[in-house]
């Protein structure tokens, strides 16, 4: 490839991208557009029921004996 083969290709993605770019803009309201604003607002803190807190740390627990176990049998 040429260097004038490889600028081109690189200007057909760069315009390619800033389509994109316009696209996301113009939704407006949509989750994709917004999430990368970079406005700095920090997310809503997800919150976990009592049951899915207690499967997680039965879950951490069977992988910590498991691996518990592998290191104790080397």
């Amino acid at each position: 490839m040429s260097r004038e083969q490889i600028l081109a290709a690189i200007d057909e993605e760069i315009s390619k991208l800033q389509q994109v770019r316009r696209l996301l803009q113009s939704s407006g309201g949509s989750k994709l557009a917004s999430g990368f604003s970079g406005s700095g607002k920090s997310r809503t803190k997800r919150v976990l029921s009592p049951e899915a807190r207690q499967r997680i740390a039965a879950a951490q627990k069977r992988r910590w004996a498991k691996q518990k176990r592998e290191s104790s049998s080397k």
